[in-house]
């Protein structure tokens, strides 16, 4: 059994994907302590939402950094951590005579993680983040993931990446995230890993024989955009961008290893994928949906089907920025309503609500044949979630859908760790 933490938890994406592993005969994974605060709210409605599914055991609804400072002892020993962090400024301060060791900027949460790490060393890591991050900040690509990859080899990991497009693989949404997955020095992985010395042997790694490759085939070919290189530098002077990272270069491809401050990068395209797939239609809800989320097509509201349209067509315009330089902008059609015969577009977490939105799901209802926006349970299906798990008193479908805007896809979560228990 993998005991597990689980933090910037939402409403349990990673728990729910881990646990699809575990049957009557065998638990692979158990969760032994959870933690979700969301800043902004006094509510905590995502923590309520995960007590109720799951049960306030060992789950804390407190900022992770409070915790951390004034109750470090309450986060147990465990063999995994898992997490989608949030995606911040990565780049760290200076460390003084006063402090332990790095710390973080105010508010940056991938240094409670790091804490954690350094303190209680669990043997594996897995976690999520936008796809982005590899090429983050804009003006110093790749700086800030040099800065994680750094800091988690610093503690003795060696790490895998993979940017991950859910509907590639038979999954019901278009959703692209990096997975990172790490190793703690001493574990098998890691001791395979680090007999890997060539850029030859980390691309049979990152082809072949890896945990990511295993539970996301990709083609790569071996002359396909290879970087191999080692980062140097203490954190702060990576942070402070001594490697020269720029705005043009790239370091970070899709798919990568590195061990020992060693990164072998290498840009890889997905596998035909053969099983099945699952389309937005499948996850259609069979009850009658309610009359708030269809648009009105005629009187009293003639002009909110326009604006729809509008929104969700091309323009080209003329826009003033607040200095009053006049510059052209342009965008192409969205899918006016989206396609039922393919997996959805990303849910984004302005999802909910009634205004009109270029960004929001429309669909033409199979039932009644007019359109409508996706309803809170068809949200959670397109994030492989139990449909009404978000459901509860008080929270409203507008919450709801920001939840799984925030949310992953758990079917990306249960292979990558059914993944790692075969590779242990």
């Amino acid at each position: 059994m993998i005991k597990t933490i689980e933090l910037f938890a939402g409403v349990g994406g990673f728990r729910l994907g881990l646990e699809k592993n575990n049957t009557k005969q065998k638990q692979n994974f158990k969760v032994v302590w959870s933690n979700q605060f969301e800043p902004s709210t006094t509510s905590q409605t995502a923590s309520r939402i995960y007590e109720a599914w799951f049960g306030n055991e060992n789950h804390s609804s407190q900022d992770i950094t409070k915790v951390i400072k004034e109750d470090f002892d309450s986060i147990p020993e465990h063999d995994l951590l898992v997490g989608g962090f949030p995606c911040q400024d990565y780049s760290v301060a200076r460390s003084s005579s006063s402090a332990n060791g790095i710390k973080g900027i105010k508010g940056n949460l991938w240094w409670s993680i790091h804490e954690i790490l350094e303190k209680r060393l669990p043997n594996y890591v897995m976690l999520e983040n936008v796809d982005s991050l590899l090429k983050s900040p804009s003006t110093m690509r790749g700086r800030d993931f040099a800065i994680i990859l750094a800091s988690l080899s610093d503690l003795g990991y060696a790490v895998e990446w993979r940017i991950i497009n859910a509907a590639e693989y038979g999954m019901p949404q278009r959703r692209k995230r990096v997975f990172i997955t790490a190793y703690k020095e001493g574990t098998s992985i890691h001791n395979k890993i680090s007999k890997l010395k060539t850029s030859d042997d980390l691309f049979k790694w990152v082809a072949s024989d890896g945990v990511l490759q295993d539970a996301f085939p990709m083609n790569f070919i071996n002359d396909m955009f290879p970087n191999f290189n080692k980062i140097e530098g203490s954190l702060p002077e990576i942070s402070d961008n001594k490697l020269g990272f720029d705005s043009k270069t790239r370091p970070f491809s899709n798919s990568g290893v590195m061990i020992d401050r060693i990164v072998y990068s290498q840009k890889g395209v997905p596998d035909e994928y053969k099983g099945k797939t699952v389309n937005l239609k499948d996850i259609l809800q069979k009850e009658k949906v309610s009359e708030e989320f269809f648009i009105p097509a005629a009187e009293p509201q003639p002009s909110l089907l326009d604006k729809w349209l509008y929104l969700k067509g091309s323009k080209n315009l003329i826009k003033t920025s607040k200095t009053g330089y006049k510059y052209p902008y342009a965008e192409g059609p969205v899918t006016f309503p989206d396609a039922l015969n393919r997996a959805s577009r990303t849910i984004i977490t302005g999802e909910g609500g009634k205004s009109p939105s270029r960004f929001k799901h429309v669909i033409k209802d199979p039932m009644s044949g007019r359109l409508r926006r996706l309803t809170p349970f068809e949200l959670e299906k397109l994030n492989m979630f139990p449909g009404s798990l978000t459901k509860m008193k008080g929270v409203s479908d507008g919450k709801r859908a920001f939840f799984m805007g925030n949310a992953l896809v758990i079917g990306v979560v249960t292979k990558i760790s059914k993944s790692l228990i075969n590779m242990i």
